[in-house]
């Protein structure tokens, strides 16, 4: 693939040498300094499930893993995950409470046009990981406050909810 002139004069396109593992592929590229991650992902690794929304960090439709922790991909810079390990959501059907999300989100209609469903399942990951078992079942108001930051302009959110409750409950009965 011929690279592209991104930034023009004053050393804004010199090229840097990473090595990233994303989704266990060892990756080694050469990128300019200002390409940020999500792109990088897309175009070089050819992976091509998370999405670019807003491009600032808001919509949270690019939201990937970085070594354990959860980033917007639009706002970290390819340079920056030099030696990093990425999970993608293509790598979220291989992790903890992967498949089961992805049953979740089909069996309560959690996604429409699917384009914020790669950062939804990568918040609700982040959610159910952190979230201890109670008694009460899910609380469905920290579900809405963690995943409030990512848009879905289709579903309502409820859907959603409701599917990372379901994978919620299943984690509580010792069935996740």
């Amino acid at each position: 693939m011929g690279r592209v002139e991104y930034w023009g004069e004053h050393g804004m396109s010199d090229l840097h040498k990473i090595s990233v593992t994303i989704n266990g592929e060892a990756i080694r590229a050469s990128v300019p300094a200002r390409l940020n991650l999500v792109d990088f992902i897309r175009t070089e690794a050819g992976l091509t499930g998370s999405h670019v929304g807003c491009e600032h960090g808001v919509c949270g439709a690019c939201t990937i893993e970085v070594d354990g922790a959860m980033v917007r991909g639009c706002l970290m810079l390819a340079v920056q995950a030099d030696g990093a390990t990425v999970t993608t959501v293509e790598g979220f059907a291989d992790s903890d409470f992967g498949p089961a999300l992805q049953e979740a989100f089909q069996n309560n209609h959690a996604l429409q046009c699917g384009y914020c469903t790669p950062g939804m399942l990568a918040s609700a990951l982040e959610y159910l990981r952190g979230v201890r078992s109670s008694a009460t079942g899910p609380d469905r108001a920290a579900i809405r406050d963690h995943i409030s930051g990512n848009y879905c302009r289709c579903t309502g959110y409820q859907s959603i909810v409701n599917a990372i409750a379901e994978v919620a409950t299943s984690k509580a009965e010792g069935k996740s």
